[in-house]
């Protein structure tokens, strides 16, 4: 498990805004960049640390949109510009996993590689590193599109599911369908079956199974950065990507290759999983007090009030008296106070405050 294979890579996706999080994570700053745990590192670098575990450092590669260049340097100071692959446009998941997928495989044809996003918590690293494993040593030697499912612990609608063939009795199993979010009965009935797990939208691949798979279902998207694969790991790349990124089509991974192809597998996962996708997602996974409420940067006098996610800066005292349930959350010319229950109104919110109190405010 200790030694480091020269054929594993990664590609660490690190461009979203995770616009729920707001105002803690806005488009200038966004939430990969925070230390949202309170662990004294943020997200990106527990990410970064994760895998490199297994996978030698310089075979991680970042991609994040170009506004983000100088973020991944200064919280990743001993990557090299070759690991940071720059986006000039928002284009989804599929174009720049295909644009990591062509310049890893120009540099080693036998890479086997893992996609990660830069925000999720996994807790037990060592059995993370050990499904991964799994996954590249089944991908080194297979034509196999292979991703990582965690099971569910109850009906949630937030994510997207994916069922798997019920007579397997190998740690790997071949995939079904993805199905997309479900309302709630729909994802009951899922659980009912077991054999269906959360799409944690964690994928393991070898460079030439990701390629010929775009290759046969996006065509058009294969041909557009096939064109530069001469200029790839040279000082002309740049210039091509900025030249052409914008012109590919703005879809995901999923519907681009996973929900097309028939050789995909799924690894149910033997680790604890969160996305940290909102507010409350993070006020599960942490530490609560007495009152069961989740508290970072701040020091909280509370009465009656409970199951608040209460987060500040520089340790500010905050007191709250007969409020169960909210999100509060205090950042500069900002002050978030809003229901859990309605977390997933924060976008709308974000457009609201941007729209009445200016674009610097998100």
């Amino acid at each position: 498990m200790n030694s480091k294979n020269k054929n594993y890579y990664a590609i660490l996706m690190a461009g979203g805004v995770g616009s729920r999080f707001w105002p803690i994570s806005t488009q200038e700053f966004p939430k990969q960049f925070h230390d949202m745990l309170g662990t004294g590192d943020t997200l990106i670098q527990k990410t970064f640390n994760r895998l490199a575990k297994l996978i030698p450092e310089e075979n991680i590669f970042i991609l994040t949109n170009e506004r983000y260049n100088d973020l991944v340097f200064e919280q990743l100071p001993n990557i090299t510009k070759r690991q940071v692959l720059l986006e000039p446009a928002m284009r989804n998941t599929a174009p720049c996993i295909l644009y990591a997928s062509l310049k890893i495989q120009k540099e080693n044809e036998d890479a086997v590689m893992i996609v990660a996003p830069s925000d999720h918590w996994i807790e037990d690293e060592d059995a993370f590193s050990q499904n991964v494993k799994s996954a590249f040593d089944y991908c080194a030697s297979n034509s196999a599109l292979m991703t990582l499912g965690i099971t569910p612990t109850f009906p949630n609608t937030g994510y997207g599911y994916i069922e798997y063939d019920k007579s397997a009795t190998t740690e790997i199993k071949s995939v079904n369908q993805f199905r997309e979010k479900p309302d709630y009965e729909t994802a009951k009935t899922f659980i009912d079956q077991g054999n269906f797990l959360w799409n944690a939208g964690i994928f393991m691949w070898s460079a030439k199974t990701v390629v010929a798979a775009f290759k046969n279902n996006q065509p058009q998207l294969f041909e557009l950065f096939e064109k530069g694969y001469s200029v790839y790991n040279t000082e002309f790349e740049d210039d091509f990507i900025k030249e052409n990124y914008a012109k590919a089509e703005n879809i995901s991974v999923d519907y681009a290759l996973m929900e097309k192809s028939d050789n995909v597998y799924v690894i149910p996962a033997t680790f604890d999983w969160n996305d940290l996708g909102t507010w409350g997602s993070l006020y599960d996974k942490l530490d609560k007090d007495t009152d069961k409420n989740a508290v970072v940067n701040a020091r909280v006098l509370a009465d009656e009030a409970s199951g608040n996610m209460i987060r500040t800066k520089n340790d500010k005292i905050v007191v709250v008296d007969g409020l169960k349930d909210y999100i509060i959350v205090d950042k500069d010319e900002v002050l978030l106070i809003f229901p859990k229950a309605k977390e997933q109104d924060i976008k709308k919110v974000l457009q609201n405050v941007k729209a009445n109190f200016g674009e610097e405010y998100g």
